[in-house]
């Protein structure tokens, strides 16, 4: 983590992450796919539904940011029963994070999609799929614990084979489940729902399994969680681990520093989604679906980006925790490379086929074609949100999440909302698309002040200390 290269260490950590993101967003896309090829209102519905399912994951994903984080810094330290106990605690807290957002979801989508359409088939096909997909919740939070844990130790292999078995599966299922073949019944959205569903259980069991088979250098102790194991701890082997009762408050503590602002960075496009949807309907319900289709295509794009800024984040936050600094900044910079390379090879797509991108999705020429404009317009904006994935992803890696949050609440919310509902006055639906490139804009200029801001304190006082 400190000695090797940082472009060899960077690709080795982050190479198995791009791969199982870009096999991701291919499920993504095929689950649409086949969707589609329902009807066109189960698309719809599908799309409204996106929001209330990004927001379930968004808090799983968020907390095992805060989980990935804080065990690299502990680990970087050399505080190995303190990555221990976060990984314990975090463990914990996922589970009921999950049971959480079950209950929240299966309470409230019915009046979540509600509120978006009034047509009785959408809202049908709506239910019947996220009844179904929600249930899984707390598998959701699961395995994404223990990747985020997997990933903090390094071991983007096997993080990678979960990924990939759990999506492959999901791909393959997908066509059983909903069209029915051989002695498996046609299920139609319901079977997408469940192929997700059994996707995401093979993953977990696969992380459980290396887990229990092959060791890694955290581990999960229940025992710790118990207030008389605590007070060992510190009677006994405070000298030697650290850890005290009050500690243990301050670890829980720092998973949610961290956790909860990456929770609400990913949770910030239901909320735009969502938002986004309500101006469009104005319009006319194609444009709904060609933003559901949109946010389908660009996890081609951003998650791969994601997989680089994954395979950063344990190796920024141990660098960070072992006073690294100038290693940090060099870190940053590459990293800000490698991601625009990859959204300018999005932009390249998204301006030579996206009537041909779209046209996967649908046959309908019109929503082809309005599909194919919003995706020419909203490419502009691809290169320069490099800079805010990089900022915010690094922040949330040096366990700086309030900072983080204010990147992406930029992004998310403050500027792409209204600009979204002023343009949209004057140019239309494309009015919308439009908003995009100029909120990436904007953000990445705040972007790059919020990341020195938070940086140089660190630096200032590590040159203090020198002096």
């Amino acid at each position: 983590m400190k000695e090797k290269p940082i472009l060899p260490l960077l690709l080795s950590m982050s190479l198995p992450m791009v791969i199982s993101m870009m096999v991701n967003s291919l499920y993504n896309i095929v689950d649409s796919f086949f969707v589609a090829q329902i009807d066109e209102k189960a698309m719809t519905a599908l799309s409204l539904v996106f929001p209330v399912q990004n927001l379930v994951n968004a808090a799983a994903i968020g907390f095992g940011i805060g989980i990935n984080a804080a065990i690299a810094f502990f680990l970087g330290a050399g505080q190995r029963q303190k990555a221990d106990m976060a990984a314990t605690q975090g463990m914990l807290c996922s589970l009921v994070h999950g049971v959480v957002m079950m209950a929240v979801s299966l309470l409230s989508i019915r009046a979540f999609l509600q509120a978006f359409t009034q047509d009785a088939e959408v809202i049908a096909y709506g239910m019947q799929y996220s009844v179904i997909v929600f249930g899984f919740s707390i598998v959701i939070s699961a395995g994404l614990a223990f990747e985020k844990l997997f990933q903090a130790v390094g071991r983007m292999s096997v993080a990678m084979a979960a990924m990939l078995a759990g999506c492959l599966a999901n791909i393959v299922l997908d066509p059983v489940l909903i069209f029915g073949i051989g002695p498996v019944p046609a299920m139609g959205i319901r079977g997408a729902a469940l192929a997700t569903g059994i996707g995401q259980i093979l993953t977990l069991a696969i992380y459980l399994a290396v887990y229990l088979t092959r060791p890694i250098s955290v581990h999960i102790r229940p025992s710790l969680l118990r207030g008389e194991a605590g007070r060992q701890t510190a009677g006994e082997g405070e000298r030697e681990s650290g850890l005290t009762p009050y500690s243990s408050l301050a670890i829980l503590k720092r998973l949610y520093a961290v956790g909860l602002p990456a929770a609400l960075n990913l949770a910030l496009p239901s909320l735009l989604v969502s938002a986004l949807n309500a101006i469009l309907a104005l319009y006319s319900g194609t444009y709904v679906l060609v933003l559901g289709v949109y946010y389908k295509l660009q996890t081609f794009l951003y998650l791969p980006a994601n997989g680089i800024i994954q395979g950063m984040r344990p190796i920024i936050g141990y660098n960070y925790g072992a006073g690294e600094e100038r290693r940090v900044r060099e870190i940053y910079r590459t990293v800000m490379v490698l991601v625009a390379l990859i959204m300018a090879a999005g932009t390249c797509v998204c301006l030579l086929i996206p009537a041909q991108l779209m046209g996967l999705f649908t046959e309908n020429p019109e929503t082809v074609a309005a599909g194919a404009q919003a995706l020419r317009i909203i490419s502009a904006g691809f290169v320069v949100s490099s800079v805010s994935v990089t900022a915010s992803g690094a922040l949330e890696g040096l366990g700086k999440g309030t900072a983080s949050f204010v990147i992406s609440a930029l992004r998310y919310a403050v500027v792409i909302i209204p600009a979204a509902w002023l343009l949209s006055r004057v140019l239309g639906a494309a009015g919308v698309w439009w908003a995009f490139g100029v909120t990436e804009l904007l953000s990445a200029v705040a972007a790059h002040f919020v990341y020195r801001r938070a940086t140089e304190r660190r630096d200032n006082n590590a040159r203090g200390v020198a002096e």
